[in-house]
């Protein structure tokens, strides 16, 4: 479970006066946050970006948070340990809260690794709201695509805390879909989220 940070007993929150459905209404579609898990190399950001790309041709409004992106800018104080891992991800989880309540459809690409923070972040976004997309991937497919060379300094001893190496990574077992990236192509992949997406999720007015 992670826990809030809430400190101030002096602080409220205001309601706007225009709502996320008025906003979806001008949008034309829902606003949704679907949240890819997965080793690293798994295929997690590489699909995100092009599902993003196909929503954005459809006329929707849309926006990526990437793992690595994030480390850069609002996450850029943490580390790799479960503590730090927990932080990220309550950090992100309410940021794409927001933008779910802007009318954004929010793809998230991060590995998130442990089953009690993606549950968390199921209800703070709400299970109608939250689409879990596992890429699976044998280990073994994530090293070879490895072109940074991380999981070769993991098993090294240069890299700590590396998710699938020294550092556990809990399989999904509710998710809403689940791709084996090893086996589809990326557009392949693609079209079963949007698949997905537009004709069971029915996003798209």
């Amino acid at each position: 479970m992670i826990a809030s940070n809430m400190c101030s007993e002096n602080t409220i929150c205001y309601n706007s006066l225009v709502t996320r459905i008025d906003r979806e209404k001008l949008n034309g579609h829902k606003s949704v946050v679907i949240w890819f898990t997965g080793l690293s190399g798994s295929g997690k950001s590489t699909i995100a970006h092009e599902v993003e790309k196909r929503l954005f041709g459809l006329a929707c409004r849309t926006f990526v948070f990437d793992g690595d992106n994030v480390r850069h800018g609002l996450c850029g104080d943490l580390g790799f340990t479960p503590e730090n891992r927990k932080e990220n991800i309550r950090r992100i989880g309410e940021m794409v809260k927001l933008f779910l309540e802007a009318g954004v459809i929010t793809l998230s690409a991060f590995i998130s690794p442990y089953k009690a923070d993606r549950n968390w972040l199921r209800e703070l976004v709400s299970p109608e709201k939250f689409i879990e997309i596992y890429c699976r991937c044998p280990i073994e497919v994530c090293e070879k695509r490895d072109v940074k060379g991380l999981y070769a300094k993991a098993r090294a001893g240069l890299i700590t805390n590396y998710t699938g190496i020294t550092s556990a990574y809990e399989e999904p077992d509710n998710s809403d879909l689940v791709i084996d990236t090893n086996l589809l192509s990326p557009e392949q992949s693609v079209d079963i989220v949007l698949n997905h997406l537009i004709n069971d999720k029915k996003i798209i007015f």
